[in-house]
């Protein structure tokens, strides 16, 4: 099988394609050949060391495919079964072994492509505003790269929620994006000013809750942009990590909120990652979040994909087709 690896830390050019024999499943384990791969920015950190992981690696946390064969003990899924995941390493693969107690079953309305680009994303905007923080209706957020793979996600859930949404993005190009996941006020970050901008669409009261993915380059707006008392919802790190900061600005800004969540916390379980992977499915169904594919990679050329990832340059969710 066609596999890219990671042999040592760096930039796209770190991802290897080499040839390797298929697995086989072991105890508790399915076997799936998969048909479409979800890319991430999580996998660049993986792939720049940003995260630390075993060397060598095969990156990816999510896909789909069709179940080839099942190991000892297995009765969740028999051969033939369409199924999904999101979590742990391995994608970058065409067939891969995974447990079959965090893999999920896939409904019929549901193609293949459409849960390896939401599965991750989409569970993950589940819990941004369904656990983390409960957006309710009359909440206003303000969402981070609102045209990227998540953070459109977010703005759609958040909006059949009833809540307000404020989005942020490079382009105008990601701006038009943004507003047609919903977005009702979008602000281009490389050339306004963040904080002014939310005070200004809010009377000068700040929104109960920001989701930011990027990092470094926009925590100290997340922060300004809060009212008293809201939520910084840091969930992702696209500009790098942000610096060490004083608890202290905390109190100053309102009794604010900090949290680094991750999805692994909110789908521990196999129950939880089956309701939250229920609520996706249930939501694409009616049609109130519409996932979007922006662009199809091969497998085999993953780094090209890594690069227009990391340069901003894809819009929605990007595919590699095995």
């Amino acid at each position: 099988m066609l596999v890219v690896e990671v042999h040592k830390h760096g930039g796209p050019e770190a991802l290897e394609v080499v040839e390797r024999p298929a697995p086989t499943p072991g105890p508790g384990e399915i076997l799936i050949r998969q048909t479409a791969i979800g890319l991430n920015f999580l996998d660049t950190y993986f792939r720049s060391g940003l995260y630390p992981m075993p060397l060598p690696s095969i990156l990816g946390s999510e896909g789909a495919g069709v179940v080839e064969a099942v190991g000892e003990g297995v009765t969740r899924f028999k051969t033939g079964d369409r199924v999904g995941y999101a979590g742990g390493a391995g994608a970058y693969a065409q067939v891969r072994v995974y447990k079959a107690d965090r893999a999920v079953r896939l409904p019929d309305a549901i193609s293949d492509e459409t849960a390896a680009a939401v599965m991750l994303k989409g569970m993950t905007a589940e819990y941004l505003v369904r656990q983390c923080f409960h957006v309710k209706p009359g909440h206003t957020l303000l969402v981070h790269a609102a045209a990227g793979g998540a953070g459109g996600f977010v703005v759609q859930w958040a909006k059949a929620l009833g809540a307000r949404v404020i989005g942020t993005a490079g382009s105008s190009e990601k701006a038009a994006a943004a507003r047609t996941f919903g977005a009702d006020e979008v602000i281009l970050s490389r050339e306004e000013d963040i904080a002014q901008r939310v005070r200004a669409f809010t009377d000068g009261e700040g929104v109960d809750v920001v989701y930011d993915s990027v990092g470094k380059d926009t925590f100290d707006a997340s922060l300004a942009s809060l009212k008293r008392r809201g939520w910084l919802v840091a969930f992702g790190n696209a500009s790098g990590p942000p610096p060490p900061f004083d608890p202290l600005r905390l109190m100053h800004g309102g009794s604010l909120v900090l949290t680094r969540p991750t999805l692994a916390d909110f789908i521990y379980s196999t129950e939880a990652l089956d309701a939250c992977a229920a609520a996706v499915f249930d939501i694409i169904a009616s049609g109130q979040l519409k996932p979007s594919i922006g662009q199809r990679f091969a497998l085999r050329d993953a780094a090209e994909a890594h690069r227009a990832l990391e340069s901003r340059q894809t819009v929605g969710a990007t595919l590699l087709m095995p």
